[in-house]
């Protein structure tokens, strides 16, 4: 995967994602620890002083993907994260050049958009994914939300400005161990139960005692 992004994301990908794996790596549990702490950078939906952190890592080109947005994520949202008990640190783990130029088209629309472009961009997934011009749908898709096909080409041209947020996103998930998407880490562990928001549910009432 990691061979793929850097043939298909160009030179800046190539760069950042080669620089930050040929540097020496501190032991295992520590790199990981360290790739989950929650930085300034990070989006985040719910209060910053939530007691329970959710680490999501996620490919918008995903179906797992996607399913988690559209079905758990509302889920969650309602009964944990509004009610302050927890919080979505959502990061970007690309599979492919797809799924990176729209987490970059994302991360141009400011903080304020951002969850919207992304809950949006998931709920029309099988739409702009499976078309036979991705960009060109994501910005038909996008027009409601206010951003044109003209800032999207922009966006995309301009490869600093949402590049290196996705491809610090995917070193620190390569770093914390993620293998696939959705992944996610809930207080700094792992979580490898379903992604049914059930089961998910009763994980968190177990932390929240």
């Amino acid at each position: 995967m990691q061979k793929m992004l850097r043939r298909k994301a160009g030179a800046l990908a190539l760069a950042a994602i080669g620089a930050g794996l040929a540097a020496a790596a501190p032991p295992a549990g520590a790199q990981a620890a360290e790739a989950l702490k929650v930085l300034d950078r990070d989006h985040i939906l719910g209060k910053r002083e939530a007691p329970i952190t959710i680490i999501e890592y996620a490919s918008l080109t995903c179906p797992h993907c996607r399913e988690f947005h559209t079905t758990v994520v509302p889920e969650l949202k309602k009964a944990w994260i509004d009610s302050g008990r927890a919080r979505l640190v959502y990061r970007d783990y690309p599979l492919d050049r797809l799924a990176l130029q729209a987490a970059q088209i994302a991360e141009c629309s400011g903080d304020a958009r951002y969850f919207g472009i992304i809950d949006l961009l998931f709920q029309t997934q099988e739409k702009w994914a499976t078309a036979r011009d991705p960009i060109a749908e994501i910005g038909r898709i996008l027009r409601i939300a206010g951003i044109s096909e003209a800032d999207i080409k922009a966006c995309l041209a301009d490869e600093k400005k949402g590049n290196e947020t996705v491809l610090a996103d995917y070193e620190s998930g390569e770093k914390a161990g993620v293998t696939g998407t959705p992944t996610l880490y809930i207080n700094g562990e792992k979580y490898n139960g379903s992604r049914l928001y059930a089961d998910l549910d009763a994980y968190l009432q177990k932390l929240g005692k």
